[in-house]
């Protein structure tokens, strides 16, 4: 035993010192964070009011001090996400969390330099709204000085700085760049002319959106309704958070918005609204570089370059001390270049350097009082991307919103490997000006409406954006989604559409019998599938039989089963169709091992789980109300589609609006209002924002300034 001793007795000595460094040193980096007298003067300029669903109702003397009451409010429901974000902004993820994928983020800020744009272009943001990213960075501040046990006080005192360099790191992974990062760092070898995309899914997860308006010259009231409908993922950094903004200084916004976020993304005003909707423009490009042996120089236009080499390091805390990782970044004259083990890709992100002005832009969306205004606020084109659906008591309006690049070759699709040899393929920073974008403006149908589909089909009739203005290398996308079509159909109906009916058409879950469903999937099984034995015989005639809607009726949950991977395909990456009979005969055997046949209903099959409720889920892919699912044992679990919901109703004296979640606005488990919308979510059926002062004094929950005692405190 003093043999076995002897040689244990060194590890255990150090294993045990180790532990009681690591305890203090955890105790050490992570002492709370003092609090500014600053931040608690501020915080008695500002208000919080949360009305019978948790939602806040912020109310500020300045703009300044509405930011701040914003961040405080939106981090007692969901610090988690805003401290996150704000760490991975920085390129310090994996001292927060050790995984592969906080390496890869670290590495991405430092390769794409986002840092150094936000310290190089800061003090040009204007004054002003520097005062809101400031105002908001101490709001969060506060939260983590008030909250020990939450924030990892290692990581602040945060700055507007941060929240900035927020719109930096997080736009450009809704444009793609995160996608051509992932195909280059793939398996298989990139050769010049392979087919790219740069459609959009976040974290694996769809992003999508339905938005809607239509003209009080074709509604029964005379009103201009909006519908303002995002398809996010219901959990994570991009998972809605709604608020009502309000400050002295005009600020009035109620809607929607993400963590980190110093304003409402999409929403509405006493005079206006918009809504986004992911559009899918070519702002990505990837070029192939030709190297030297040495592979430290390539070759350009008939002479080699250098690769400009940058050592960098990604701190990984491993809980003892931080580890050190040293890598390289490089940059070409295309932009950053990333190594792979079958060579070295250039990158280029068109307007990427607009990016630290994107959070003004929105401001200044927020702040406007009218069209005139708002587009004032949209000709700064820092946002690369979104279509968005604006409306007011007189008009409607839509944008295909994008920073086009117009140095590209003409009608050249640069959705492809580009060789990286030559500047012939390098564009400039110019892009096309606002004026000239796809634009619809009160056209005579009354109604304008995108679903992630093409800017050429906005409208019926007159209006219509001209598709030969634009050249094919800006890579617009010309498909028509399902629910483009739906809405076409359904708008471009003769007469008068009532409030109750345009409430329909958002719900609906019909697929149109031009859809893609039919198209890629439904059509062809019925056409061309040979049944081998009766259960394929029974299948076939059930999808034969069914009735288009992803609703409980019979065919339903077999159609939407085969349909989910091509959607996948064709709607996020328009890579190869899947195999339909495999897809078939994969779906045949779940639903017979799982419930023994094969007709079940879409709510059995399907389901939504938030806490203690397990509940039935209809809707599917590309259907108005969305759902979109990922199987889990012997379900398909909903994880995305129709998420915050917002519909308004413009009238020259008013405006009304009516909202739901698809869980709640708080994210902590014991919260009240963790899963409270769910039930309605589930319903169809949407609250009152409770915008009128009278409404919201009637449905107050509670009331107290950032660092009072919180509506959870109150209960408990």
């Amino acid at each position: 035993m003093r043999r076995v001793y002897k040689i244990v007795r060194i590890p255990l000595l150090l294993l045990v010192v180790g532990l009681i460094w690591s305890n203090v040193r955890y105790g050490i980096i992570n002492r709370p964070l003092p609090v500014d007298p600053a931040w608690t003067a501020q915080a008695k300029n500002v208000t919080i009011i949360r009305d019978e669903w948790g939602v806040p109702h912020i109310k500020g003397k300045t703009d300044a001090d509405a930011a701040f009451g914003l961040a405080y409010a939106h981090c007692e429901d969901d610090f988690k996400f805003i401290q996150g974000g704000m760490v991975a902004a920085r390129g310090d993820l994996a001292r927060l969390v050790i995984s592969k994928e906080a390496v890869v983020n670290d590495f991405y800020v430092r390769l794409f330099k986002i840092r150094e744009r936000a310290d190089r272009d800061y003090d040009k943001i204007s004054p002003d709204f520097r005062k809101v990213l400031e105002a908001y960075a101490n709001g969060v501040n506060y939260y983590a000085a008030t909250h020990p046990s939450e924030a990892k006080s290692k990581f602040f005192p945060a700055s507007g700085k941060d929240i900035a360099a927020g719109f930096i790191h997080k736009i450009p992974l809704f444009i793609g760049a995160d996608k051509a990062m992932q195909k280059i760092m793939g398996d298989q070898p990139l050769r010049v002319d392979d087919p790219l995309d740069n459609a959009v899914a976040f974290q694996g997860l769809p992003v999508g959106s339905n938005a809607h308006a239509l003209s009080h010259t074709r509604t029964a009231d005379g009103a201009t309704y909006l519908n303002i409908n995002s398809h996010q993922p219901w959990e994570g950094p991009v998972a809605w958070y709604e608020a009502h903004v309000q400050s002295e200084e005009g600020w009035n916004m109620t809607g929607g918005t993400f963590p980190g976020a110093p304003f409402i993304l999409h929403g509405h005003n006493d005079h206006l609204g918009w809504a986004h909707t992911v559009n899918y423009p070519d702002l990505v490009d990837v070029y192939k570089l030709k190297l030297d042996e040495q592979e430290d120089q390539y070759m350009f236009d008939g002479q080699l370059r250098p690769l400009n080499k940058t050592s960098v390091r990604i701190q990984v805390d491993i809980g003892l001390f931080d580890l050190p990782i040293p890598m390289s970044t490089y940059e070409s004259a295309q932009g950053p270049v990333l190594k792979s083990d079958h060579g070295k890709y250039a990158v280029r992100v068109s307007g990427i350097d607009r990016l630290i002005f994107a959070g003004e832009q929105w401001y200044r969306m927020n702040k406007a009082r009218n069209l005139t205004e708002w587009k004032k606020a949209m000709q700064m084109q820092a946002i690369p991307m979104f279509n968005a659906v604006y409306a007011d008591a007189s008009n409607i309006f839509y944008v295909y919103n994008a920073s086009l690049p117009t140095g590209r070759v003409p009608n050249q699709s640069y959705r492809k490997v580009l060789p990286g040899d030559t500047s012939q393929n390098i564009w400039d920073d110019k892009i096309l000006p606002f004026a000239k974008l796809p634009a619809v403006e009160n056209p005579p149908s009354g109604f304008i409406q995108n679903c992630n589909s093409s800017p050429f089909e906005t409208t019926t009739g007159p209006g219509n954006p001209d598709p030969g203005r634009y050249s094919l290398s800006m890579g617009i996308e010309k498909r028509s989604t399902n629910r483009s079509m739906r809405s076409r159909e359904l708008l471009s109906k003769p007469g008068k559409i009532s409030f109750e009916d345009f409430l329909r058409m958002k719900w609906d879950r019909t697929y149109a019998p031009r859809s893609p469903i039919y198209e890629y999937a439904i059509n062809p099984l019925l056409r061309d599938f040979k049944p081998q034995n009766e259960d394929e015989s029974q299948a076939l005639e059930l999808l034969r039989k069914w009735n288009g809607r992803a609703d409980d009726s019979p065919g339903s949950s077999l159609a939407i089963l085969v349909y989910r991977p091509i959607w996948q395909q064709t709607d996020l990456d328009h890579g190869p169709i899947p195999d339909r009979a495999i897809l078939l005969r994969d779906a045949i055997s779940f639903l017979k091992k799982h419930y023994g046949k094969l007709d079940v209903p879409l709510s059995i099959l399907q389901r939504m789980r938030h806490g203690h409720l397990d509940e039935g889920l209809v809707g599917g892919p590309d259907v108005l109300n969305a759902a979109h699912s990922l199987e889990e044992k012997d379900h398909i679990v909903g994880v995305a589609g129709d998420s915050y919901v917002l519909i308004v109703q413009f009238q020259p004296a008013n405006v009304k609006s009516w909202s739901i979640h698809q869980y709640g606005n708080s994210t902590h488990k014991g919260s009240a209002h963790f899963a409270d919308q769910m039930p309605l979510f589930l319903k169809r059926t949407l609250k009152s924002t409770f915008r009128d002062v009278r409404d919201l004094n009637e449905h107050t929950e509670c009331q107290y300034h950032p660092g009072g005692q919180s509506c959870a405190e109150a209960r408990d």
